[in-house]
């Protein structure tokens, strides 16, 4: 409780150093903002606070708000036709997406995660997949999910070890279509800058993914709210 005080007292100095300083024209200064906020959010999870208490429609998302603004801006964009999810937790953000293609008027969710919960949202919209992202039955039954010429987009939450995403960017790479986006979550951990201790994860198994993949790019225009708990992680299939 102490460390979380003493980080907002920090990070109100640093506002008021923003205020007097305006940080667009002090890159320094505008990321230890933006760092220290970032830091400070996601810690109060612990407390009970932010993103381990944001639902849509009474369901956890897990998320950060401003990462799922951004969801509903590059649906709307790209309308895929089927987002492919790795790593569904309660059904928050599956219904939130499901939630969003009722808006736009098209798509369809197929969710995949190695635990099995029934009282996840129902829609006709969402498919659920019970096994590992990275089994290579699973990856089987979603390739079913998905007809010839849809366009598709994945999202990838599940194991946030930098083996088991490296094997995700591997495989589910290839589904995305041209144009369409493969979203890597939970960057910022290890360090990006939050959970310094957590060990090599999805922010390393990026970068290691674009140094030998040339049909995607970053698209830092994702990151236009300073704060995204996707850091570098949406990626844009160019080719």
């Amino acid at each position: 409780m102490g460390g979380i005080v003493k980080e907002a007292k920090r990070g109100i100095r640093k506002v008021r150093k923003f205020l007097d300083q305006r940080p667009y024209s002090n890159p320094k200064l505008e990321k230890d903002i933006v760092t220290g906020f970032h830091r400070l959010y996601y810690d109060a999870a612990s407390l009970g606070k932010t993103w381990k208490n944001t639902r849509w429609l009474g369901i956890y998302t897990q998320k950060c708000p401003l990462d799922l603004w951004i969801y509903q801006e590059t649906l709307w964009d790209t309308r895929p036709d089927v987002i492919v999810e790795c790593g569904t937790a309660e059904g928050g953000t599956t219904l939130y997406l499901a939630s969003m293609c009722d808006l736009i008027g098209s798509g369809r969710i197929v969710s995949v995660d190695i635990d099995t919960k029934p009282k996840r949202p129902a829609h006709p919209r969402i498919t659920y997949l019970s096994g590992s992202s990275t089994a290579p039955d699973v990856f089987a039954a979603v390739k079913k999910h998905i007809a010839r010429d849809e366009k598709v987009m994945v999202i990838l939450d599940s194991d946030h070890s930098k083996k088991h995403v490296d094997e995700e960017l591997k495989i589910y790479s290839n589904l995305v279509s041209r144009d369409c986006y493969l979203i890597v979550e939970d960057s910022n951990v290890n360090g990006h800058p939050v959970l310094p201790d957590h060990g090599p994860g999805p922010m390393e198994a990026i970068d290691e993914f674009l140094q030998k993949d040339n049909r995607f790019i970053i698209d830092d225009g994702k990151e236009k709210f300073y704060m995204t708990f996707n850091p570098r992680g949406y990626l844009k299939r160019v080719k």
